[in-house]
């Protein structure tokens, strides 16, 4: 049986070890040079399931458009004509209220909480070194952000999540570095969450693929999905055909224009992030874990020798151009929490389009037209899901039934609306 995996972010590629592991021939196609050279680039490296959160919660819709005016916000809304955004911030909107958030949320962290598992296993099982780092901290500058994370609180007490809220002094205590004339008011720890190279994971288990007989095709793009008697058969690359048994598409944002020729119509939009990753010379004047900044929605994440800065949301525009706003809040908030941590003025800049659907939760699993699967719609979440949506959708290709509950997490949610 020959499965083929369309895309090789950290999805993809571990959808193809899944694959591999229940004895499918694999092939995985992609349009770069090699694996998580896009999303799965520079992003920000948290693996927080305890943290994952949709974008469309309680106070939002207020929140983003006290940001229209502000040079430095976290969320940038550049209004187009396109249909596919309006019909995407509409969806978002109705999936604000409260009882929404609270089960979108939990959709998310199930197949967060199971995909650590996954990677633990992995990395234990391969010998993968993705420079972890243990422990995650959400820090509030005023009263007003503490105020709008209540309900994320909330669910964290009915989940049994271990987390703990601390004081600007016990956080002093954890993270020494952190520049204390900054304003803090509380801090929620995560002490199961953690962070850790997505790119540097990727490439390990792409070689742990290839020993294991996966092929990769680089350099050749996906024209679209090949149907014959109502099945997906294949895909045309590069002008040629390729059989498949069983199709799986992990292509991140590009998955939209694969799946509305054949009828298979998503809300998935690509939202822009950004990131800088500057040399650390000595780990003792940075951060010690990762830590998000919730007033600007940025996080910073500690590797090896290296620090990384990654945030910004800005709909409306699918030109992936580095915008100077967008870096100056980036440089703002790393010189506010580690000013003397990193060699700031000679960062690499990096920006990408996270798969965003509007109520959070990815799509997982089998299609109306058999023969296709489907592993998108992870958003900002992608590093923190992508081990156990792997398996999860292999699971279903093999035919056997997943370990956890996929309950609003399959395209159903959405068949059902339309």
């Amino acid at each position: 049986m020959h499965a083929l995996v369309v895309g090789a972010g950290v999805v993809g590629v571990c959808t193809a070890w899944w694959l591999r592991e229940r004895g499918f021939d694999v092939t995985v196609i992609e349009r770069r040079g090699g694996v998580a050279e896009e999303t799965s680039y520079g992003n920000a490296g948290v693996i927080a399931p305890g943290y994952a959160t949709p974008w469309a919660a309680p106070g939002m819709p207020r929140k983003v458009l006290s940001y229209l005016f502000d040079a430095a916000a976290p969320v940038v809304l550049r209004p187009t004509l396109s249909p596919a955004l309006w019909r995407w911030l509409g969806l978002w909107l109705r999936e604000c209220e409260l009882q929404r958030y609270r089960r979108n949320k939990s959709r998310m962290q199930r197949i967060a909480h199971y995909s650590r598992e996954q990677l633990r296993l992995l990395t234990e099982r391969l010998g993968i070194d993705y420079e972890r780092h243990p422990g995650y901290l959400q820090l509030f500058r005023g009263e007003r952000d503490l105020r709008l994370a209540a309900p994320a609180r909330a669910l964290l007490e009915e989940a049994g999540v271990p987390h703990r809220m601390l004081s600007p002094d016990e956080v002093a205590r954890l993270e020494p570095a952190l520049e204390r004339r900054t304003p803090l008011v509380a801090a929620l720890y995560l002490p199961q969450d953690e962070s850790g190279s997505c790119a540097a994971f990727t490439r390990s288990l792409k070689e742990c693929c290839e020993r294991n007989g996966v092929r990769f095709v680089f350099y050749r793009q996906v024209e679209r999905l090949l149907v014959a008697g109502g099945r997906v058969t294949g895909a045309l690359v590069g002008g040629e055909p390729v059989a498949a048994d069983a199709t799986i598409v992990a292509a991140a944002s590009d998955s939209v224009f694969l799946l509305e020729p054949i009828g298979i119509r998503l809300p998935l939009y690509p939202v822009k992030g950004y990131s800088l990753s500057a040399a650390m010379p000595d780990p003792r004047t940075g951060p010690q874990r990762a830590l998000i900044d919730e007033a600007y929605k940025v996080a910073i994440t500690p590797f090896r020798r290296r620090i990384r800065v990654a945030g910004t949301a800005e709909l409306g525009n699918r030109d992936l151009t580095l915008s100077n706003a967008a870096l100056r809040t980036l440089l703002k908030v790393a010189a506010d929490w580690f000013p003397n941590a990193a060699t700031y003025h000679s960062a690499q800049y990096w920006v990408g389009a996270r798969p965003m659907l509007p109520d959070g939760p990815p799509v997982l699993g089998a299609t109306p037209l058999p023969g296709l699967f489907l592993n998108v719609g992870h958003g900002s979440t992608g590093w923190a899901m992508a081990c156990g949506s792997g398996r999860v959708v292999a699971d279903i290709v093999g035919g056997q039934l997943p370990e956890i509950d996929l309950e609003g997490l399959t395209i159903e949610r959405y068949r059902r609306r339309s």
